[in-house]
């Protein structure tokens, strides 16, 4: 989120429902990193699906997006337009609850709800226009609790192990911890202190680590239990942004604003392992455990840049593939699919990815 703010490459179709229009990515000899970032992005000779979210006034003021595993729905924070849109990997099919503040769209995602996180059963978000954290039904749309915050929202992630829900909130330089009780009620439980952060936030599959990012170019590990930092490193980014991580490999990638993607070790002390130059304008960023593969949006360039990650942490850009300006953000599901959000035009575009 922002601060307050080659394969020489054939292309063939993923299902009959995207056969007219989806990235279908194949190839046969992977780029050096000295291959340019024009000449890779030249490679990409189709346009993504373009999947049409909730009716907005000419566009969504984007921030968070991920994928639930749990409810096999991507998770579409729709910014002004008040609603949180959930988008089936299968169908396309997008269904919607309505529960936040609409306004309309100027650019920017300072407005409504921006960030949500599931357990399965339920959606958990912040609207940063009412400056709540609230839980809903994601069947039903009904809202089943709601909570004040004591500052202005970025991320909310539900912490499976402790069964919380943190926020961060950046301006405060604060991540405030809210307790969930089985019968959905929410309170305000206390806050962890972030000095010069928080950027991004991601919770482990246990539940028991969460890291985090400071804007200079640090990334924390937290002790999820005892609310302290476990430690501290360097990542290389002038302008820490987006966050991925594979369990299996302990390997945390962080997204850098000025264009870039680095992996660190996170069971050998913050070691880096890896770095690969990307388009600018970079922010939230995603990974898919099953190809390894890292996928970085950058807005200035309107790209989105597919990034090879080895067994030992090495980076590898394998293609560069048309977006729109604006285009800050991903998430990558269970189906091989990458989502970059197109905040002017109100709508994800799909790209299928089938690389080695």
């Amino acid at each position: 989120m922002t601060r307050r703010g080659t394969f020489s490459a054939s292309f063939a179709m993923a299902t009959a429902a995207v056969a007219a229009s989806a990235f279908t990515l194949t190839g046969h000899a992977a780029p050096s990193e000295s291959v340019s970032h024009a000449a890779a992005r030249a490679l990409a000779v189709a346009p993504p699906r373009a999947i049409q979210l909730s009716p907005s006034r000419g566009g969504i003021g984007f921030d968070d997006l991920g994928f639930s595993r749990p409810l096999r729905k991507v998770l579409v924070p729709a910014g002004g337009s008040g609603r949180i849109d959930l988008v089936d990997p299968d169908s396309f099919a997008v269904t919607s609850t309505v529960q936040g503040a609409s306004t309309t769209y100027a650019g920017g995602h300072g407005e409504g709800i921006t960030s949500v996180d599931s357990d399965g059963t339920r959606l958990f978000a912040t609207d940063r226009t009412s400056r709540r954290v609230l839980v809903v039904n994601p069947t039903t749309g009904a809202l089943l609790a709601s909570a004040p915050l004591g500052g202005h929202p970025d991320y909310v992630r539900w912490v499976t192990g402790t069964r919380e829900l943190w926020v961060t909130e950046p301006s405060e330089e604060d991540i405030e911890v809210f307790s969930l009780a089985p019968d959905n009620v929410v309170r305000a439980s206390g806050h962890i202190r972030v000095p010069g952060g928080p950027e991004s936030l991601l919770i482990d599959g246990a539940g028991t680590r969460a890291f985090t990012h400071l804007w200079n170019g640090n990334t924390l590990a937290i002790d999820v239990r005892k609310r302290s930092v476990l430690a501290k490193w360097r990542n290389g980014c002038r302008g820490s942004r987006g966050i991925a991580f594979d369990e299996r490999s302990g390997i945390l990638f962080a997204g850098c604003a000025e264009g870039r993607l680095v992996a660190l070790d996170v069971n050998h002390d913050g070691r880096r392992l890896g770095s690969v130059a990307t388009g600018g304008g970079v922010d939230v960023i995603a990974y898919n455990d099953v190809l390894h593969h890292a996928y970085v949006p950058a807005a200035e360039t309107g790209d989105l840049t597919v990034v090879g990650v080895s067994a030992t942490g090495a980076l590898r850009r394998l293609q560069v593939l048309p977006t729109a300006k604006g285009a800050h953000c991903v998430a990558a599901d269970d189906r091989a699919h990458a989502w970059v959000c197109d905040p002017d035009h109100g709508q994800l575009l799909l790209i299928t990815d089938s690389l080695p």
